[in-house]
């Protein structure tokens, strides 16, 4: 098992903990990785896009012109693709850019970022997060004292007054251990932990 140390608010050693190989330090799969932030940013699309075929738009009942006789090409419609206020030939409808994944491979897709957070001293452990007041700058000195600018800080449970005081801050993102988002551990630089936070996902995700 790997040990890393365990910090407190003010940026102080304050002991060791051991985290889960199983968790921690599993087998690197990015085909999975790459899988999931796809499957994210689809999720996160409307898919409301829509225009008018021939069909749908109104008009254009009559033939323009009897079929021969008058030097132009044969039209049986004004509103078909080639003319003004036609249709559109393959037009996109609504629809769902969502996909199935496996719960086995998200597990091992978030594994694998986790493994990768260890691996690259990207990981903090803090003993605990909590304040006794609704203040930004709480978190910001909490922040600082890590050394740490743009972080996705993950609790074991809800806090109200943690929640708060970071929700104005742009380069730090809070979360639940259960309710993890591979994305923005991904896109956040450092991935902070709280023990308890810890011991949660071990219990969630082995």
């Amino acid at each position: 098992m790997a040990n890393v140390s365990v910090y407190n608010m003010d940026g102080q050693t304050v002991g060791t903990m051991e985290l889960s190989d199983e968790i921690f330090s599993a087998p690197i799969k990015e085909n999975l990785v790459h899988q999931a932030v796809v499957l994210h940013l689809a999720n996160k699309r409307q898919g409301t896009q829509k225009a008018k075929t021939r069909a749908e738009v109104s008009g254009g009942g009559i033939k323009p012109w009897r079929q021969k006789g008058t030097g132009h090409a044969r039209q049986g419609s004004i509103r078909a693709p080639q003319w003004r206020h036609g249709g559109v030939v393959f037009a996109p409808t609504p629809r769902s850019y969502s996909f199935k994944m496996n719960k086995k491979e998200k597990r091992a897709a978030l594994k694998s970022v986790l493994s990768t957070k260890l691996q690259e001293n990207n990981l903090i452990v803090v003993d605990k997060i909590e304040f006794p007041e609704i203040k930004t700058k709480n978190m910001v000195k909490v922040m600082n004292a890590l050394n740490v600018e743009k972080a996705y800080v993950v609790l074991a449970g809800a806090d109200k007054n943690v929640f708060l005081s970071t929700k104005n801050l742009q380069n730090v993102r809070l979360s639940q251990a259960g309710s993890m988002n591979l994305y923005d551990i991904l896109k956040y630089e450092k991935l902070v932990l709280t023990q308890d936070a810890v011991k949660t996902i071990e219990e969630v995700f082995a």
